[in-house]
């Protein structure tokens, strides 16, 4: 309680089911401390002294885990006092709580704290990806960049020591054959090189790790976006054009980590050489840096015309992939069609645009290129000529500074040309950040997903004048639906193709909420409902169900956490589904490939309904989920449904009405609108439509009774 107490008033609701704790059992502080950051909050479980507690003011929520086992949550510490005041929950007391010494507490507190507070990672999940985010997720890493800054500087004045010391030895060593000079310079030199040695693996580490954060935070952002969207956004949009259009962050990352990086050392030895360049010789310094300036302006003349060109092959990419994906996904439709030639045709035309789009890129990018690289040529050799030229006609020149002049426009030049590029890149990195926000931006399925409630479901449901329609749609999935089912009933759902059945499980699930009237579970409306909670409450089967690449166990537990070998064992037998897996080589440790070859449908199916109930769900909904069973599969799930439904709402979505006889309850579904419910004998009387759906389903019996009926009337038959 304590616990909950202190995450909520920091905005966060946490789920008792999410501790997965024995009756009695005791958490630990590490148990707590992931079940808070579950939640979305920052938690840390350590150990204090008296003093350290004293000095927690303003850190956020923190909770005194007692001896005893239970806690309590410290409302703030009284430094001038030397005492704590501590907020019960199990008791009603004052805002402030009580105030309790150092001696009082010993004898309940070991020293065991959890301390909360909002989470910074937390919030930037909730920010619009785009160039802004990306400059927000660097600036957390200053500390780090300010020490490589510090780095580059230092290394910067040392790149500059070199060609100062090979003018030295030019004009004065070697014009006056001063030994000592050159032993003095030697010894400098050698100091440089150690200390610039020293400080580039230096550089070099901590730009690995800036690298090494950045690339998790962007990857553990992309990858909870992306679980936090809607599913109806995955059913619209093709994989591979989601799977290419992610994988534009590869490029945000490479930029950031590499790119990036790079330029701001650049920047840094420009700001070092440059002075050093003008106090050498004034003329060649402008030189170089207007060389520089034309550098940057060609590559500005092409970032427009390069920016389309690379749009439309960026469009070609996402088609091509798109086409690849859906092969791969598809494979096994088009192997037994032998739809292998129009799949081949179609890749053809999608790698013939792409190739012809890159090829336009290549071309348009290669301009800048070669006008930009006689700059490079001339700032080299140009000095180099204008520089003996000056020297020649008398000017202040030595030969010394003119190769310590050259040795320092070589570290300018690069520079240069990097920066020059950079607008290139930065609008390959533009283009990938757009690309990826078509659809990490998108409208997440909860802005908050802690909030909520958390009602222990009983399995009531209740559907008043509910009325849907499907985005791109215009007539209505559900139009005016209402009905009310008690606790612990079998529920059928039948109707023709198109009528509104998965319709009422998907809203059911919280799949699609944008609907008009009430539905309410218990008497709770679903939108007051935390999200996540609804759905752990419900066990799901499909027509199709998709199993990991794993053991079986691990299928059946799918990571949740406090489940173990023997919850797996109970949901197998309640699903029907321990008889096969105990025949298989390794029983559940058996492993399930990639796509589940290795197993029957009906087995897979069994394994899905165990998957549901391995959590004991007080709902369970089953959406055609024996339609692609073989009749011997049918009828074992069939036969274990009174067990499956014992102390649950079952709701069951079916063509086959011989299925559903033994339900409670069946709606009759019809275009949209509820046509009656009621049990299977009283629908035959009254239902027109249950009775047409029950008469073309069971003709073939009716046929059977009939023929029999007159070869008894025959004498003699």
């Amino acid at each position: 309680m304590a616990v909950s107490m202190a995450a909520r008033d920091l905005g966060a609701e946490l789920d008792r089911e999410d501790l997965r704790l024995k009756p009695g059992q005791v958490p630990s502080p590490a148990a707590l401390a992931e079940w808070v950051g579950l939640s979305g909050l920052w938690c840390r479980a350590v150990r204090l002294s008296w003093r350290e507690l004293l000095k927690l003011k303003g850190m956020g929520a923190v909770v005194l885990l007692m001896r005893d086992g239970s806690a309590s949550v410290m409302a703030r510490p009284d430094a001038v006092r030397n005492v704590v005041w501590l907020k019960d929950p199990a008791v009603a007391v004052e805002q402030d709580g009580v105030p309790v010494d150092e001696l009082r507490l010993s004898q309940l507190w070991a020293g065991e704290v959890l301390m909360l507070r909002p989470d910074q990672q937390s919030r930037t999940d909730n920010e619009a990806w785009g160039i802004g985010w990306v400059a927000r997720v660097v600036a957390t890493e200053r500390g780090v960049i300010r020490d490589i800054t510090i780095g580059s500087i230092v290394m910067a004045f040392l790149s500059v020591v070199p060609p100062l010391l090979t003018m030295l030895v030019i004009d004065k060593v070697v014009a006056y054959k001063a030994l000592s000079t050159l032993l003095m310079a030697s010894m400098v030199l050698l100091l440089a090189v150690v200390y610039e040695t020293m400080l580039g693996y230096v550089r070099r580490q901590l730009t690995a790790i800036i690298a090494l954060r950045l690339d998790l935070k962007i990857n553990l952002f992309v990858f909870r976006r992306l679980l936090g969207l809607p599913i109806d956004y995955f059913e619209r949009t093709p994989t591979g054009h989601i799977g290419y259009l992610i994988q534009q962050t590869q490029k945000v990352r490479s930029f950031v980590t590499g790119k990036m990086m790079t330029t701001i050392f650049d920047m840094i030895n420009l700001i070092v050489v440059l002075p050093v360049l003008f106090w050498m010789s004034v003329p060649l310094a402008w030189m170089v840096l207007a060389l520089g300036g034309v550098m940057a302006l060609i590559i500005a003349v092409f970032i427009g015309p390069i920016r389309r060109v690379y749009a439309h092959y960026l469009s070609t990419e996402v088609r091509k992939n798109t086409i690849l994906v859906e092969t791969l996904h598809g494979i096994r439709t088009i192997k037994s069609l032998a739809l292998e030639p129009a799949q081949r045709d179609a890749w053809d035309r999608r790698a013939a645009e792409s190739a012809y789009w890159r090829r336009k890129l290549d071309d348009i990018s290669n301009w800048p290129e070669t006008l930009v690289t006689p700059m490079d040529t001339l700032m080299t050799r140009g000095v180099l000529m204008i520089g003996a030229y000056m020297s020649v006609t008398g000017g202040s020149a030595s030969v010394g500074s003119i190769v310590a002049f050259m040795m320092v426009a070589n570290r300018v030049s690069g520079p240069l040309m990097s920066m020059a590029r950079l607008m290139q890149d930065l609008e390959e990195v533009r283009s990938g950040i757009a690309m990826a926000g078509m659809v990490l931006n998108n409208r997440p399925e909860t802005v908050n997903p802690s909030v909520g409630l958390r009602p222990r479901f009983e399995g009531a449901l209740s559907f008043r004048d509910v009325k849907f329609t499907y985005p791109g749609s215009k007539n209505r999935a559900l139009d005016g639906v209402s009905f009310d089912v008690p606790a612990g009933t079998i529920l059928g759902l039948v109707g023709r193709s198109g009528s509104g059945k998965s319709t009422i499980t998907r809203l059911l699930q919280g799949i699609n909420r944008e609907y008009e009237g009430q539905i309410k579970i218990d008497g709770v409306d679903m939108r007051e409902i935390n999200l996540s909670h609804l759905r752990r409450s419900f066990g799901v089967v499909l027509q199709e169900n998709f199993l990991f690449r794993g053991t079986v166990r691990e299928n059946l537990l799918a990571g949740r956490q406090g489940l173990t070998l023997t919850d797996a064992v109970r949901a197998a037998r309640l699903a029907g589904a321990e008889e096969f897996i105990e025949r298989m080589p390794m029983g559940y440790e058996t492993i399930v490939e990639e796509g589940s070859p290795n197993l029957s449908g009906g087995q897979r199916q069994r394994l899905a309904i165990a998957r549901a109930l391995i959590h004991d769900p007080r709902l369970l909904i089953l959406d055609e989920a024996t339609s692609a069973l073989d009749p011997e599969s049918e009828a074992l799930v069939n036969a274990n449904i009174s067990r499956i439904a014992a102390n649950r709402t079952m709701v069951i979505v079916s063509h086959r009405l011989s299925s559903l006889v033994d339900s409670d309850q069946i709606l009759v579904m019809d275009r949209g609108k509820v046509m009656d419910i009621g049990p299977h004998t009283q629908l035959l009387e009254t239902c027109t439509v249950y009775r047409q759906l029950w008469q073309q389903q069971n003709r073939h019996m009716e046929s059977f009774r009939s023929s029999k009926k007159s070869t008894a009337l025959v004498p003699g038959a």
